[in-house]
């Protein structure tokens, strides 16, 4: 797509980063058949061609308004488009590219910014288990719209304290711990009985990924350079790998290298932390031999078949398809994706479910539906995001995939 960067923007790096890939869009608007907004709205401005389209008119000189940022606001950053994409646009670059320019241009109303500056300082904040911990004391009488996104509290079980020759480091996350605190305990579980230590840098936080969508670039760069510093002494030492348990924050911690490659002080550790970093899936292949006999045939069967929701950032920001049923599969389970729709995005998209309610759940009760066609006893994710607003819309337990598989290796190590 031909542009022509206005005065304003010729002579910025992220003028001409946008630039360069709205370069790389033909318009074929093959995208649009797999945007979740577009095919809920039918408004082109809400699909990846029309919002590509709106961040050009910006870059060449148009002032953007109140519209545009709401038709930008709408997109779930879920980046299915870049899957259909035949041409290979970053479109989760420009999006966030495109945000920033038009929001140092339009003032947004004070409760919105109220509400935004909330989800930003308050998700990654060590006060939120606090506020967490209140609610759950008190969800049987809040509102629904609360009561939605506070899970009922959860035993994290037991953490294993053994060393192994083999160490990962493992990033708690900001809101995982509270939110469902036997993710991390399992993943250590997990890893434990294949013979690999998980490490927890105690000083390493949020990955940025809160701030970064909500437009607070500079606070997510900060959080990224105190993980970076938090990680490092590890690194050093020859972790194998920095292993992501939710992939929200896998696909961010992936880009850290893109984010900061223009800090003379990070970059080159910022693209080694990316290199380094797996979502959890990413090491099974080479877990499967050596978890398979503690896992026995009953354990495998007792879980039923398992509904498994591939989340956008670990499908089309991460691009890792299939993994999880595959290997799962050759563990002895029955892990199912849904037939139809298996692509589209959940509806929950960081803080999208909050910001965006109404067309957050429409998607949820979509995916829902898809995947109770399947007549799962479970359904199973891989990102606390999806995990707490899929099972806001529905009875049947929704937990995190490494949490079935940990209890088939409890109830085996019980038996014995």
């Amino acid at each position: 797509m031909q542009t022509t960067l206005s005065p304003e923007y010729q002579h910025t790096a992220d003028g001409q980063a946008a630039e360069a890939i709205v370069r790389n869009c033909v318009h074929c608007g093959f995208c649009t058949a797999t945007c979740p907004t577009y095919q809920l709205l039918g408004d082109e401005l809400d699909g990846p061609r029309g919002r590509i389209y709106l961040i050009k008119q910006v870059l060449e000189g148009a002032e953007p308004t109140r519209k545009t940022q709401q038709h930008l606001d709408r997109c779930l950053t879920c980046r299915n488009c870049e899957s259909t994409c035949p041409s290979g646009v970053e479109y989760g670059h420009l999006i966030d590219l495109g945000r920033k320019l038009v929001d140092a241009k339009v003032p947004r109303p004070l409760p919105e910014q109220a509400v935004r500056w909330a989800l930003k300082e308050g998700l990654p904040s060590p006060l939120f288990g606090v506020a967490m911990k209140l609610g759950q004391a008190v969800r049987g009488v809040l509102p629904h719209a609360i009561r939605s996104k506070v899970p009922a509290a959860r035993d994290a079980g037991r953490t294993p304290v053994p060393v192994h020759a083999r160490k990962v480091l493992m990033l708690a996350g900001c809101v995982q711990p509270s939110m469902s605190p036997n993710i991390n305990s399992a993943t250590a579980r997990v890893l434990d009985a294949a013979g690999i230590q998980t490490v927890v840098a105690p000083k390493a936080g949020c990955c940025g990924a809160v701030k970064f969508h909500l437009n607070d670039q500079d606070g997510a760069k900060a959080a990224m350079r105190a993980n970076i510093d938090a990680w490092w002494p590890h690194i050093a030492g020859g972790v194998e790998a920095i292993v992501m348990n939710a992939s929200g924050c896998g696909v961010m911690v992936k880009d850290y290298g893109h984010v900061l490659h223009d800090d003379p002080l990070y970059a080159a550790k910022a693209q080694r932390v990316s290199e380094l970093t797996r979502d959890l899936s990413e090491l099974l292949p080479d877990l499967v031999d050596t978890l398979k006999p503690r896992i026995s045939a009953a354990a495998a069967q007792a879980a039923g078949v398992q509904a498994f929701h591939p989340p956008c950032t670990l499908q089309h920001g991460q691009k890792l398809r299939g993994g999880v049923e595959q290997h799962m599969a050759a563990l002895g389970f029955t892990v199912q994706v849904a037939s139809n729709e298996a692509h589209l995005c959940c509806g929950s998209a960081g803080t999208y479910s909050v910001l965006n309610p109404t067309i957050a759940y429409e998607l949820r009760d979509r995916k829902l539906g898809n995947l109770q066609a399947l007549q799962p006893q479970g359904i199973c994710s891989a990102n606390i995001g999806c995990i707490t607003h899929l099972q806001s819309g529905t009875d049947t337990p929704v937990r995190h995939w490494v949490e079935v598989l940990d209890t088939a290796l409890s109830s085996t190590s019980s038996a014995s």
